[in-house]
């Protein structure tokens, strides 16, 4: 797989932060059993040796992640994370139509460590998130999502308990789009096998606001990756 350089991936910078474009199938740290992969923080531990990546996507999930210069810089997000102070807004298509209008999920999530994650009302921690739909399709929703927590998987498994399971997320019974599907009269050719239009599940950290260590706010919009952008372009023609 070939990956970005890391100055092209940069959305802001100053003497603290850089704040990055996550690309899609690059995992934010080094993953247990170090697998040797490239990785956002090795990246970033290049460009700028003190480097710590302050929070972390799923390795599918592309989109906004802040990364400090200095333990100074690291500690005072660090902070803000732990008191939801940083406003995060992530973008997702789901299978589906339909109207969430600040709807919010309040379901408590246990992770058991192993990638496995369920919705446990005992022994889960608590996790919120709210929902909002951007754009109707005639099969599939575009769908602001607000996570207040922070837990793994919340955004994926919240939106699986409301029917709307983010396509291409096969671990929460989401189903990838087809061209075929969408576009009337698309054929195939006989020996070929159709590829999805996005080979990952479609969820994107759009937005980011957190305050710099002078106490200003540092707000952020990551632009869609091409396979999101592309599905999106796609939905628009031949599904709207």
């Amino acid at each position: 797989m070939k990956y970005p350089s890391f100055k092209d991936i940069i959305l802001f910078e100053n003497d603290d932060y850089i704040v990055v474009n996550k690309p899609p199938f690059v995992a934010s740290l080094d993953e247990r059993g170090g697998s040797g992969e490239v990785n956002i923080l090795r990246l970033a531990k290049q460009y700028s040796p003190d480097a710590q990546v302050c929070h972390r996507l799923d390795k599918e999930t592309s989109g906004a992640i802040i990364i400090a210069k200095t333990p100074e810089a690291y500690r005072s997000v660090s902070i803000q994370f732990e008191k939801r102070k940083v406003n995060k807004v992530y973008h997702a298509i789901v299978d589906g139509q339909f109207t969430f209008k600040d709807l919010f999920i309040d379901l408590p999530i246990l992770n058991d460590g192993n990638k496995s994650v369920t919705i446990d009302r005992k022994e889960g921690k608590r996790a919120e998130t709210y929902f909002n739909s951007i754009k109707n399709y005639r099969h599939y929703t575009l769908v602001e999502c607000k996570p207040v927590t922070g837990r793994m998987h919340q955004i994926r498994i919240h939106l699986a308990t409301q029917r709307a399971a983010i396509v291409g997320d096969h671990m929460y019974k989401g189903k990838p789009v087809f061209l075929s599907a969408i576009k009337k009269g698309y054929r195939i050719a006989k020996d070929d096998e159709e590829q999805p239009i996005m080979k990952r599940f479609a969820l994107h950290a759009r937005y980011l606001v957190f305050k710099g260590l002078d106490d200003k706010d540092i707000v952020i919009e990551a632009p869609y990756p091409k396979d999101f952008a592309t599905l999106i372009k796609l939905l628009d023609k031949f599904d709207a």
